[in-house]
């Protein structure tokens, strides 16, 4: 009687862990219609984010990008603009991936603001196929590009993979882009790159200062103070707010209120990267970038890196990106066990 007993708590106590588990369980769907320059990606049927690869773009990206509270965390600016927020930067588009200085040419700057007797010296990014959409506990979406000149000479081809999870109120984005050189290829040792994210309006850092800042083609950008901006740095090192900037780490997070919410953003960087742990080209004003081929000026001149890659020669970077809604921020130990888990991964 009483094995009997034990045998059926057993059953309902493993029954009761699966329904749980089943229900915490996300979906993750990655869906397309035929011939959409886009994808969208749902995460149990609410929006996440979508792939935007259109002609008009200088660069695939994915945008927006919505946390797990329904709140955007990137900057709407240029493609919806919202109310009251900073139009600078109109390169500055959800998350991307491209670098200042290839061969000369300048892929990070390039948009729709540069005139025409300037765009000799703008690299494109431009999507050539979408190779695999998967959906399910974890979403795929995998696709190739040429990083090409005005006159759609290539020089690298990309092959780019995202993988999105998510856990609870936790979203997850795994990048892993494999560049392979089409000729002898140079990225010199610049400021500017190389995944970039710009963030909403409300996750800057407060400040009560304008700023101007600029290109090293003499492009002047200016960026005005306001009063609504709630964001804060901290990286693995233990760099806070805008003494983050210019640091290396092998993560770096952003956070601060959005909606009701603390919102967190961490990116963090692979161990297999070229010039890991990354400098953080983390400005307060919404830019939160990870650049491990630019150290010259982060360093102060003390270290230089002008990355060669020879005709055949491939190169891969992989990068996490966290982003988490609720009462508090995520915990260094949180992150720090992320980053564990993805150092190991291949």
């Amino acid at each position: 009687m009483r094995l009997a007993i034990f045998h059926r708590w057993v059953f309902i106590v493993l029954y009761s862990c699966t329904m749980v588990a089943a229900k915490s369980q996300s979906k993750i769907e990655v869906t397309r219609k035929p011939n959409e320059p886009k994808v969208n990606i749902f995460i149990d049927n609410k929006p996440f984010t979508t792939f935007f690869f259109t002609d008009t773009l200088e660069k695939p990206v994915l945008y927006p990008i919505y946390a797990a509270n329904g709140q955007a965390i990137t900057r709407g600016y240029p493609l919806a603009p919202r109310l009251g927020e900073p139009t600078d930067h109109p390169h500055h588009i959800g998350l991307w991936f491209n670098y200042e200085s290839v061969n000369g040419l300048d892929f990070w700057n390039n948009s729709f603001a540069i005139p025409d007797d300037k765009k000799e010296q703008y690299g494109w990014i431009k999507t050539d196929a979408i190779t695999q959409t998967k959906s399910g506990s974890k979403g795929i979406l995998s696709y190739t590009a040429l990083w090409q000149n005005i006159h759609h000479a290539v020089l690298l081809k990309e092959a780019t993979s995202f993988v999105f999870s998510a856990i609870g109120t936790t979203r997850i984005i795994d990048r892993t882009t494999t560049l392979a050189a089409e000729q002898d290829i140079m990225f010199k040792d610049v400021k500017d790159g190389m995944l970039g994210l710009r963030v909403a309006h409300e996750l800057q850092l407060p400040d009560t200062a304008t700023k101007t800042f600029t290109d090293d083609k003499g492009n002047i950008t200016q960026v005005k103070a306001d009063t609504i901006t709630t964001g804060d740095y901290i990286t693995s090192e233990g760099k806070q707010g805008n003494g983050a900037w210019g640091t290396r780490a092998n993560w770096c997070m952003l956070y601060g209120k959005l909606g009701n919410d603390t919102v967190s953003i961490a990116i963090i960087d692979h161990p297999t990267n070229v010039g890991y742990p990354t400098y953080w080209h983390a400005r307060g004003y919404g830019l939160f970038a990870a650049n491990p081929l630019g150290q010259k000026i982060f360093s102060n001149g003390k270290q230089e890196l002008n990355f060669k890659l020879p005709k055949g020669q491939l190169v891969t970077f992989r990068y996490r990106i966290i982003i988490n809604s609720g009462k508090n921020r995520l915990g260094t130990e949180q992150i720090e066990k992320m980053a564990a888990e993805f150092g190991k991964s291949k």
